[in-house]
């Protein structure tokens, strides 16, 4: 199992948009061989994280280079303050 996590900066007069469409992208991503999550966090002081995992680095990075990626972060960059800080990890115990 392949984990990303990234800690994200949404503009705030923009949380609850990007909270509806990140539920639509997820449909998107979704389809991608190798999915089996995406979550959007939230603190209870309003700080965000996304939770991505796949089956492994190899399907992460195919549904990474894809159009339809770029689409998804072309559009969730537009509701950021600043960049995504991706962390990569591999579950090693479970």
């Amino acid at each position: 199992m392949f984990v990303v996590v990234s800690d994200i900066k949404i503009k705030p007069e923009l949380v609850e948009d990007f909270k509806k469409w990140f539920s639509e992208a997820n449909q998107v991503v979704s389809k991608f061989d190798g999915f089996v999550s995406r979550r959007l966090l939230e603190t209870k002081d309003g700080q965000h994280r996304v939770l991505v995992e796949f089956e492994s680095l190899e399907k992460f990075g195919k549904m990474h280079q894809s159009p339809e990626h770029e689409q998804l972060h072309s559009k969730a960059s537009s509701f950021m303050d600043t960049p995504p800080s991706p962390k990569f990890y591999n579950v090693v115990v479970s």
